[in-house]
């Protein structure tokens, strides 16, 4: 009889493990290297999170170019040197020459600027994980570097479960914490407070675009 042999699992010691983290990044200066379309989607990113844009690199694409006319980003344009990190909060090495990005995380690390080479776990102290949005609720989803691929197959499953009306949920849920804190004294009683309402189906009548209706359930638990 055959025996068929599981596949081996992929681990990491604790050390090697990423610590999950959302970051403010407005007004801080981001350094981008390299001018291609993968750097190009990189300061998307980092520019809708509100940071201050460079990108060093000897040519650039369209998107890039067009940024660059419009100064919503500031571009050096030539090869990379090791001074272009002054001052820098974070790097994305996008470009494909291997020596250059290893220059890049070689500086960084020395400088102890958070560095990510664009797929090359082991030349990364931080990750971009994958990402979805509903308004302010931001669901990332990581495999710690080891199956991208499976980081976007989850996120996109979480889009098709998690719909708009979370937006306007979340929204609702900030609006009552005040009063949740004002009503109950204890950490213990705003906790359940909280259970009933998520419990309630405040959600669902949100899904159905009543939100006055969303609104009577929520009083009524309170």
């Amino acid at each position: 009889m055959a025996v068929r042999a599981s596949p081996r699992r992929a681990t990491r010691s604790a050390s090697q493990r990423y610590y999950p983290l959302f970051v403010k990044l407005d007004g801080r200066r981001a350094l981008v290297v390299g001018g291609g379309h993968v750097a190009a989607r990189k300061v998307e990113g980092l520019r809708g999170r509100g940071a201050q844009v460079q990108v060093v690199a000897p040519e650039l694409c369209a998107e890039l170019r067009e940024q660059a006319e419009q100064a919503t980003i500031s571009v050096t344009l030539r090869d990379f040197r090791e001074p272009d990190l002054e001052g820098a909060f974070l790097v994305i090495a996008a470009t494909d020459d291997t020596a250059v990005n290893g220059r890049v995380f070689a500086e960084a690390e020395r400088r102890g600027v958070l560095c990510n080479v664009v797929d090359v776990p082991e030349l990364c102290s931080f990750i971009v994980p994958s990402v979805m949005s509903r308004g302010d609720l931001t669901v990332a989803v990581s495999t710690g570097g080891l199956s991208p691929s499976t980081a976007k197959l989850v996120r996109e499953r979480l889009e098709d479960s998690l719909g708009p009306e979370y937006d306007s949920y979340l929204e609702l849920m900030a609006s009552l914490r005040p009063r949740v804190k004002r009503r109950y004294a204890t950490p213990e009683e705003r906790r359940q407070a909280w259970m009933r309402i998520h419990a309630s189906g405040a959600l669902a009548a949100l899904r159905e675009g009543d939100n006055r209706r969303a609104r009577e359930i929520v009083e009524t638990c309170l």
